[in-house]
């Protein structure tokens, strides 16, 4: 590989408020932190359009040469989680270990790469209490009546990447003991990092900082640095993250370790229904399976997610779903009739081989642009088209008919929706 930034990616910083040239702490390796699954329920078709436009960047990042090490996580013991498991009266791992196994499935139904190993909440306990015990140390954090608290006061850059305005922080001592809070995008105060045990608590560990669970706003902090060290290259996730969530994980892991915890932070947007969130009392949740049974099958679900832009809004409706499903048999049609060798091919011309040595340069003119997908299709199927027109329909000489299938199967390496699976 040349230098680390000689195809020039570009990346949407949300921290900085702009697009920055992408350029890792080590050259020729990116380290990168990829938010997951709450497990206390199913992911729904927004949750995947985040693991899927995550995968796009995992899977671009190693088309472009980079050696990538990718963390994906499960959050197995949040306040969510164990406040469903009672409402249901069942036990966490048996509350659990349903929606990850289903996770694994329409993963793979979407073509969605996972890492080897993913670490859980509850399988990063030891990591946690060495962070907190970090922070106490060093003057970040302290107890308080059993439970331990995080005062962003005291580091220096607390709220930059949401933009919060810290003029208007309370005076007074204000503590938050919740993981979350519904209806209150901000805890302006203190926020929990260790709930100590007590006598209704089920899920608590002995440790040496006491018994009791890590909170949520630790837990990314620690499997973080199980899988991946103090300090990576890009920090990914939904924006809903923008509040607190990412703000709290980023002073955690700055004010531990000491150093800068993620240069580029990237965000994606929402997905609605039929110009409304998603929500169970609405009704309008969508799952996989729910496109699975209108005939869509993983391949036109993964095309819908992916085309587009990661940091625009999907809408998706009925007429959507129809347009983005013949959207890709047309594609696919195409590219398939283009690359079948003919008796008679047309003649070849400079045109045609112009256009053929054009889907590598053009797919990645897009990708670099922060990750334009829905633009790099287009452009990639504008060539097919126009490689089509050039041929008459007789189908493309030899080379330059393997000069295309050559470039289109590297393109859909990241893509993965240009062939049909096998």
């Amino acid at each position: 590989m040349q230098s680390d930034d000689f195809r020039g990616l570009v990346l949407r910083n949300t921290l900085t408020k702009r697009k920055e040239l992408f350029s890792p702490r080590v050259p020729g390796e990116v380290k990168v932190f990829t938010c997951g699954p709450s497990v206390y329920g199913r992911p729904h078709l927004g949750n995947y359009r985040t693991f899927l436009y995550e995968d796009m960047l995992d899977r671009y990042l190693e088309y472009l040469g980079y050696d990538v090490k990718r963390t994906i996580i499960f959050t197995d013991v949040e306040d969510k989680t164990i406040s469903t498991a009672a409402e249901e009266g069942t036990e966490v791992l048996q509350l659990t270990t349903p929606v990850v196994e289903t996770f694994h499935r329409e993963c793979e139904l979407l073509g969605i790469r996972l890492p080897d190993y993913i670490p859980r909440s509850s399988t990063s306990v030891d990591e946690a209490v060495q962070i907190i015990e970090t922070l106490i140390e060093k003057g970040h954090a302290y107890r308080h009546k059993g439970n331990i608290y995080f005062d962003p006061l005291t580091y220096d850059g607390f709220g930059e990447i949401f933009g919060l305005d810290m003029s208007i922080w309370p005076k007074h001592k204000v503590r938050f003991s919740q993981d979350t809070y519904n209806g209150l995008r901000w805890n302006r105060g203190d926020f929990i990092l260790w709930h100590g045990h007590t006598g209704g608590d089920e899920i608590h560990w002995d440790t040496s900082i006491g018994p009791g669970r890590p909170a949520w706003n630790v837990q990314d902090p620690a499997m973080t640095v199980q899988t991946l060290g103090y300090e990576i290259d890009i920090h990914c996730g939904g924006i809903d993250n923008l509040w607190r969530h990412h703000d709290y994980n980023r002073a955690i892991m700055e004010a531990a370790g000491g150093g800068e915890f993620a240069r580029y932070w990237l965000h994606g947007e929402h997905l609605i229904v039929d110009g409304q969130k998603m929500s169970k009392s609405k009704g309008n949740v969508i799952y996989p399976d729910t496109l699975q049974k209108r005939g869509c099958d993983g391949q036109n679900i993964r095309f819908l997610l992916i085309y587009g832009y990661y940091r625009d809004k999907l809408n998706v409706t009925d007429q959507m779903i129809e347009k983005r499903c013949n959207q890709l048999d047309e594609l696919q049609e195409h590219v398939a009739a283009l690359l079948e060798a003919k008796k008679t091919p047309a003649l070849r011309s400079h045109r045609m081989e112009a256009a053929a040595r054009e889907i590598v340069p053009i797919f990645e003119h897009s990708m670099n642009n922060d990750l334009h997908v829905g633009e790099a299709i287009d452009e990639v199927k504008g060539v097919v088209d126009e490689l089509h027109f050039l041929s008459g329909g007789r189908g493309l000489p030899g080379d330059v008919r393997d000069t295309a299938e050559q470039a289109l199967r590297q393109v859909d390496g990241v893509l993965g929706v240009i062939f049909p699976r096998s």
